[in-house]
């Protein structure tokens, strides 16, 4: 049940980051011009205040597919240069023991990002497990996504 929720959630992400990118082929040039030339495209200026959210929504996924041995979302939440570090093999057990050990419901709270272009920085918490709260972990942009870069 909570791989199915987590894979929703990983999933609803997924869709957020996608609902951003290009329009379809189908969609026409601004009708109430008549120069010939197409209408410019809108600037869409993300305020600061908001610039984190897409890192901190994908810390709360990473961090509840570790605790709920989803090994399928959280490596591929990994950075490529994470990967080329830790064989999927190798991360499903890890992320096995860790579910064994102290239980899937270890959400990330209080979650803060500081992001500056392609590289980010979280600092959060793991509710009931503060040995696991994190300082400025790195995570990285790749091809849309941001990816855990702390390997």
């Amino acid at each position: 049940m909570r791989t199915r929720a987590t894979t929703a959630i990983a999933a609803a992400l997924l869709a957020a980051l996608t609902a951003c990118s290009s329009g379809s082929s189908d969609d026409k040039a601004d009708p109430a011009s008549d120069s010939g030339t197409p209408a410019a495209e809108p600037t869409i200026s993300v305020p600061a205040s908001k610039e984190g959210d897409d890192l901190e929504a994908a810390v709360a996924v990473y961090t509840a597919a570790y605790f709920a041995a989803d090994a399928d979302t959280g490596y591929g939440m990994l950075s490529k240069r994470c990967q080329g570090e830790i064989s999927a093999d190798v991360y499903a057990g890890v992320v096995q023991q860790a579910k064994a050990d102290y239980g899937e419901d270890h959400p990330a709270t209080d979650v803060k990002a500081d992001v500056s272009g392609e590289l980010g920085r979280a600092t959060y918490k793991v509710k009931g497990l503060p040995k696991f709260d994190q300082t400025k972990q790195p995570w990285t942009l790749e091809d849309g996504a941001w990816k855990y870069d702390a390997c």
